[in-house]
């Protein structure tokens, strides 16, 4: 997977767990094809690597970020609030505050319900907070949509053209896999830079002669 350069790097971060799959990879795809490559803790796998030292080394690389609080609440008594997420939005807009040089850094905030993050983090009061409901379709629109304004893009796809590629692309990767004999839990189960590199190969592939 080619690493993208300042302006075209988007840092991810989100949820990483099965549920969140789907809106997660949607995203990833829709960022490759409009042209900019997503960056995450998870695209490198060393196990040695500080994960605090990582992200903050991918939130200075990026100009563009992607922070979605979705899985802020926890889900039974038990349970501790997910703070990741806003920690490393915080870690974010420190950077482009007082980091010389950053201070051209976008943002974007993404929940799954309207106005629910307000009742954890009352400093984003006021705030543009986009809402998806959980759905991988309403997420590329936010994230297009976004990115028209955030990147100043011109001539841009819409976002059903976006969606379209999207499910292209899904009947390319399972049919090549299957060539290769995978089997459905095997494609399933791919690791997020192999998912990556398929988005990019698929890119090639679709504007072959």
């Amino acid at each position: 997977m080619a690493e993208g350069g300042y302006e075209t790097s988007v840092f991810l971060n989100c949820p990483f767990d099965s549920d969140y799959d789907p809106i997660l990879q949607a995203v990833c795809f829709s960022l490759i094809d409009l042209g900019f490559q997503p960056r995450f803790a998870r695209e490198r796998g060393d196990s040695g690597e500080v994960r605090l030292a990582k992200i903050c080394e991918l939130i200075e690389s990026s100009r563009f970020s992607i922070h979605d609080l979705s899985r802020l609440q926890s889900t039974n008594a038990s349970e501790y609030y997910r703070l990741n997420m806003p920690f490393e939005l915080g870690l974010d807009y420190g950077c482009r505050q007082y980091m010389p040089g950053r201070s051209d850094k976008k943002f974007l905030v993404l929940e799954e319900k309207p106005y629910r993050y307000q009742a954890a983090l009352s400093d984003l009061a006021g705030c543009d907070i986009e809402a998806h409901g959980g759905r991988y379709e309403q997420a590329v629109r936010k994230v297009r949509n976004w990115l028209v304004g955030a990147a100043s893009l011109r001539h841009t796809p819409a976002a059903s053209r976006v969606l379209n590629d999207y499910v292209d692309f899904q009947g390319w990767y399972v049919a090549k896999q299957a060539m290769l004999g995978f089997t459905e839990a095997d494609i399933l189960d791919y690791s997020t830079p192999e998912l990556l590199d398929a988005i990019s190969e698929w890119q090639v592939v679709r504007l072959a002669p």
